[in-house]
């Protein structure tokens, strides 16, 4: 049981890791949203159609409607969003920025209605977070630092790492499906539809040139929809069934690392000071974030959110 744990947790640090970089060679050539959709159609399929044909029970009209309410707002708003903002953003710092997601569940589980406000412990996690985040991505332009990134790309990161936190929240309240991976089937389908609404609507359709679409895209694709949808998340669900939480969320501190580390051998994306200064920053913020908040006294709602694969892609 000891070597399948660590055979789980090594290809999800891999997979989900690896997502980033496979994102970046498939929006070469393959419009993003399109891209998004054909890979939440297929992975979705074959998910619903396996659940149901081992038995679950079909969906009620109710759970399809919180299922399209979570697949777009994780799917089109959190993960479309980072496959958006690829095509302008290094895929290293793209996965250093959505590593911060959970200060955006701290926050936004602090402003809704009733909400828990945080502890010292935790603010002082998120203003190093974001003190982190801060000195990435250099908005002040700051002089003596080597490279500066697309400004309206990391916005749309942090747009989608904020839709993420929203969709994690809502969807431990929701009317889901008692199998997860029959509802994220579902969640996948709806995800589909949303992004190739999305893709239609900012027209994509005009630009998504079938005969220019690269070998190396479409490995980008494929990548994604075994590796990173079917494989990660099905070993992800089983590692929380037999393994230690603590030990299962660590996948958070380990693929921004992976990211950065791919995109730099295998895309020549350049390593900056500045991601050297904000890498320690924003995962020992991450750490605190997921000390608190695996504690026993806390909510089981914010424990379940803190665990949920932020931004897998």
């Amino acid at each position: 049981m000891r070597t399948k744990i660590w055979a789980a947790l090594i290809a999800i640090y891999l997979a989900w890791g690896s997502t980033y970089l496979a994102i970046h060679f498939a929006v070469q050539s393959i419009p993003p949203f399109f891209m998004t959709g054909m890979r939440f159609l297929v992975a979705g399929t074959v998910l619903y159609i396996w659940r149901r044909w081992t038995g679950d029970p079909a969906p009620t009209r109710g759970q399809w409607k919180s299922g399209a309410i979570i697949g777009n707002l994780l799917l089109v708003g959190g993960i479309g969003g980072v496959t958006w903002a690829e095509q302008y953003v290094p895929s290293g710092i793209a996965a250093l920025i959505v590593a911060a997601t959970p200060l955006w569940v701290v926050l936004v589980e602090a402003m809704k209605p009733g909400g828990k406000r945080p502890s010292w412990i935790t603010m002082a996690g998120v203003l190093i977070g974001l003190s982190g985040i801060f000195i990435l991505i250099n908005p002040l332009k700051t002089t003596g630092f080597q490279q500066d990134y697309n400004l309206f790309g990391i916005a749309v990161l942090l747009l989608a790492a904020l839709s993420w936190a929203i969709g994690s929240i809502y969807s431990h309240q929701a009317n889901l499906p008692k199998s997860a991976l029959l509802s994220t089937g579902m969640q996948l389908l709806a995800g589909s539809a949303g992004s190739f609404l999305f893709g239609l609507l900012t027209g994509e359709a005009r630009r998504l040139d079938l005969r220019g679409i690269t070998l190396q895209s479409v490995a980008g694709l494929a990548y994604l929809i075994v590796i990173g949808s079917l494989v990660g998340y099905v070993c992800y669900t089983w590692l929380l069934r037999v393994a230690p939480t603590t030990l299962v969320v660590t996948y958070a501190y380990i693929n921004p690392l992976v990211a950065v580390i791919l995109g730099s051998l295998l895309a020549q994306e350049v390593l900056t000071t500045r991601i050297f200064i904000s890498i320690p920053l924003i995962l020992s913020a991450v750490v605190l974030i997921h000390a608190k908040h695996l504690n026993a006294k806390q909510p089981e709602p914010i424990r379940r959110v803190i665990q949920e694969p932020a931004g897998e892609d």
